[in-house]
């Protein structure tokens, strides 16, 4: 029988339940088992593809092409599992369910609640993630006492009375604050947390205590008397350099031994020699590259979360850690690329949405290229390669994309006849798609691969009518569709490393096999350090073969 574990938070929100459920699930994976990841999320969008960057952060696209909560990227990194639609669930997709079975009548006039009709479908979910698993650890986003969340939880609880105590668990993450005014941690925010929890019927098995500082025997005590949970059970997480530590920090206090015993599940023994390895790599790196990333959300780096953990895999790849120097592309176009950009060692412009900053990025791509600075375009920022080359090579003084520009005279970046639709998403590419590789090419090198799939999450297409031409300028179509017809990568041949996509690399790195183009790319960057402070650089990695997920 498949076994559940339920991960709440208490206090306050950003405490990490993400990480904490991204962690059980590598050491049950790391001991054998089948393990299936899955979040919740309250609000009532019903995904957060339509939602502010600002707001929510990034976007984390699954190979089904489901636009999901960036918890679903640390799932993904952590156990090495590809996710899908099944695995994101919000509180938008249930009440907009209901209402279609309503109106057609499925419900034969009976009136529709909150129970049992909103926490029967909440718990349709929870089984739906179980097919084929042997646990199934359940997120629930937000905090124990919103409104919003109160559905979700009464769910649990019937979920639990159905399953039975030996079948279910629930890990609570909570605060344990340092006052330093009083130069003492404080436990009651924890006890009213847990408080509110049993307050709706769930008993915490476990305490997950997020501090500041370690936390000593007494405490662990006091919380566990007063929360009624075993002492052995109450777990410090107290801050950690790398996320990646996280996994080894609850093994040391046998959290994957306690919900083995709790739940009757019999398993292997825990296997973390290779993840230790990359810690240990991780935390030895001494040479630094520092790389901009030019972006227009660079106020929240949640944003970019993907790219930020995909740069630190390439950089335990190339033995060096990868700072990064967050650059607006607004102040670009008011102060100018060289001011914000001089001094660092490669260029990295990523996705977004709308013209705001557009110019910006253009202009940080034309400074790499003629600068012979490693750039990396990825999704946008492969279109505004695009622009960028048709307009200061080609000679297409008015190239833009007809997203920014619709009376242009030259739509480089264009929307494909087929494309039509009003409805947010309706138009959009999203999810894994083929990729054919040119052979000798940069990219055909970096992958060691003839044809890879990759995640999409756009609109626009470098349009048809002007690859001939970019081409015969010097822009190489290295990567595409396989019937010709999309373009999906395009390097400058003579430049050190200019190489940019359609589609999103960084949501298939992984800290133990980092993305090849983020690999190379970084690469780059250590070459290019190398070369600025005058000393013979070293030769950069071939790519093996490789394709994620």
């Amino acid at each position: 029988m498949t076994k559940y574990v339920f991960v709440t938070g208490g206090v306050v929100s950003s405490l990490g339940k993400g990480i904490a459920t991204a962690s059980l699930g590598l050491l049950l994976k790391r001991r054998g088992l089948q393990v299936a990841l899955q979040k919740f999320d309250p609000y009532l969008n019903v995904d957060p593809g339509t939602m502010s960057p600002f707001q929510h952060g990034e976007v984390f696209v699954t190979d089904d092409g489901s636009e999901t909560d960036l918890d679903l990227g640390h799932y993904e990194r952590f156990t090495d599992v590809s996710l899908g639609r099944q695995h994101n669930t919000t509180a938008g997709q249930i009440y907009e369910s209901l209402i279609r079975r309503e109106r057609r009548g499925d419900f034969l006039g009976h009136t529709v609640q909150v129970v049992p009709h909103v926490t029967d479908a909440i718990k349709e979910r929870i089984r739906g993630a179980g097919v084929d698993s042997d646990v199934v650890v359940t997120e629930i986003g937000g905090t124990v006492g919103d409104i919003e969340g109160l559905p979700f939880l009464e769910a649990v609880r019937q979920f639990r009375l159905e399953v039975g105590p030996r079948n279910c668990m629930n890990v609570h993450v909570t605060l344990v604050p340092y006052i330093r005014a009083a130069r003492e941690v404080k436990t009651k925010p924890t006890q009213h947390s847990v408080a509110t929890l049993r307050s709706i019927g769930l008993q915490p098995d476990v305490l997950l205590c997020r501090t500041e500082m370690a936390l000593g025997e007494a405490v662990l005590h006091k919380i566990g008397l007063y929360c009624n949970i075993e002492t052995r059970a109450v777990i410090a997480v107290p801050d950690v350099q790398s996320i990646y530590e996280v996994p080894l920090l609850l093994s040391e206090q046998k959290l994957d031994e306690i919900v083995l015993e709790r739940l009757g599940l019999e398993a292997q023994p825990l296997q973390l020699d290779s993840w230790r390895s990359m810690l240990q790599r991780l935390q030895v790196a001494s040479d630094e590259v520092e790389i901009a990333v030019c972006g227009k959300y660079v106020q929240l780096q949640d944003a970019y979360k993907s790219i930020i953990e995909a740069f630190t895999h390439a950089g335990v790849d190339n033995g060096v850690r990868v700072r990064i120097r967050w650059v607006n592309s607004e102040d670009v176009e008011s102060r100018g690329a060289g001011a914000l950009l001089r001094g660092v060692c490669g260029v990295l412009v990523p996705g977004g949405f709308g013209e705001r900053g557009i110019e910006g990025k253009i202009a940080a791509i034309r400074w790499a290229r003629e600068q012979g600075m490693p750039m990396f375009g990825i999704c946008l920022g492969l279109q505004c390669a695009v622009i960028e080359y048709a307009r200061n090579v080609l000679g297409l003084t008015e190239a833009n994309s007809s997203e920014f520009a619709p009376t242009t005279p030259h739509p480089v970046i264009d929307l494909l006849p087929d494309q039509n639709g009003a409805v947010k998403g309706g138009t959009m590419r999203l999810g894994s798609y083929p990729c054919v590789l040119r052979p000798g090419s940069l990219a055909a090198a970096s992958y060691g691969d003839v044809e890879v799939h990759e995640r999409h999450r756009h609109r626009w297409e470098v349009s048809p009518v002007y690859v001939e031409r970019l081409a015969a300028a010097g822009m190489a179509i290295s990567g595409a569709s396989p019937d010709g017809q999309l373009v999906e990568i395009v390097e400058v041949p003579e430049h050190p490393f200019f190489l940019a996509v359609q589609f999103h690399p960084e949501l298939k790195s992984r800290p133990e096999r980092p993305h090849p183009l983020f690999r190379r790319f970084v690469a780059a960057a250590k070459q290019h350090a190398t070369r600025a402070a005058g000393a013979a650089p070293e030769p950069a990695k071939a790519g093996g073969s490789w394709e994620a997920g």
